[in-house]
């Protein structure tokens, strides 16, 4: 199952690949369920991947500066 594929929540690139497959999808309602759409839905899975990865990274980068703007608890 993927996640919302809702086109502000993706870079550009993962827009073009979703946009490619829902084509794909819409082009070839009985070929998709034999494999004609395989290439396209593995791009995506990749791309989101990618995106994935970016964003923990940053929000790990920017983990040690949060943890300095909140104290803990006394």
């Amino acid at each position: 199952m993927h996640p919302d594929l809702s086109p502000h929540l993706h870079t550009e690139e993962c827009n073009e690949v979703i946009a490619a497959l829902k084509k794909c999808h819409k082009d070839n309602p009985f070929k998709k369920i034999f494999g004609a759409c395989n290439e396209l839905d593995q791009a995506m899975t990749k791309c989101l991947k990618q995106e994935r990865e970016l964003k923990r990274q940053m929000n790990k980068n920017k983990s040690p500066q949060r943890g300095q703007l909140s104290s803990p608890p006394s």
